[in-house]
């Protein structure tokens, strides 16, 4: 069943892609253009803001690791409240907000206060990334498996109770969010479980930005890089048996 038309007192929760403004869906794109209010984090924001109304009001209420951050319970009174206004209301987040985007604690708020609502699902970076670096994320026989996976819990470090065997599964493709500050200790875990250190590892900086960069190595080595890289831009790794690449890489070590 199709969602609603928006009518006042509605919220769009909005999937914005991974920031190219041509990777917003059709239905997205028109959603922002209806909207009253707008509220982006910073990963959706740019270029892709040029879609809203010169009419909207937008508010920033980007969260990012590091940085002074808008706290969760107050953008859910934040949408909630200008609904309440009875005001069309979009909540944009980059990639696909049903993936490491808590979406489900604005959904729980908007339940809660009874507000009618509906999802728009985008691109996600994990598989922008993929694109971007001309490779499927599935394979016959050799890689059977798409697995997404967060790199950090909510103290920021490698969750404890990851599966490990699926993670060393060498006839899967990873996607690893949120992972650049983690991914030596993962890769500790991964070799200890018997991956390769060898096996191919894409690591996606910026994936739909201007200054996007694509690193091909492997898990062994990329560990090694980040374990003095700074962590400046977003980044998204995947390994697997999908993510090498024949031409020339970016040198290592990461800036």
């Amino acid at each position: 069943m199709s969602s609603p038309e928006p009518s006042p007192g509605f919220v769009s929760l909005v999937s914005a892609g991974p920031g190219d403004p041509e990777l917003l869906t059709l239905k997205a794109a028109r959603r922002l253009a209806e909207a009253e209010v707008v509220l982006f984090d910073d990963l959706a924001s740019g270029p892709v803001l040029d879609h809203a109304a010169a009419r909207a009001e937008l508010i920033a209420v980007g969260k990012r690791a590091g940085r002074p951050s808008a706290r969760q319970d107050a953008v859910n009174r934040l949408i909630v409240d200008h609904a309440r206004q009875g005001r069309r209301v979009v909540r944009l987040k980059s990639g696909d907000s049903g993936i490491f985007g808590r979406l489900e604690e604005e959904l729980t708020a908007l339940v809660e206060a009874g507000i009618p609502f509906e999802i728009i699902p985008g691109v996600t970076s994990a598989s922008a990334a993929a694109a971007a670096a001309g490779m499927p994320l599935t394979r016959r026989l050799t890689a059977r498996r798409v697995q997404f996976v967060t790199g950090a819990d909510v103290t920021g470090h490698l969750p404890e109770d990851v599966n490990w065997a699926a993670l060393a599964d060498p006839h899967a493709t990873t996607a690893v969010f949120m992972g650049q500050r983690s991914f030596p200790k993962l890769v500790t875990g991964l070799l200890a479980h018997g991956m390769s250190p060898d096996t191919p590892a894409l690591f996606a900086e910026a994936i739909g930005h201007p200054q996007q960069r694509l690193v091909h190595t492997t898990i062994a080595e990329l560990a090694r890089a980040m374990e003095t890289a700074e962590v400046v831009q977003p980044g998204l790794i995947l390994y697997g048996p999908l993510a090498g690449h024949p031409g020339p890489d970016p040198a290592l070590p990461l800036p």
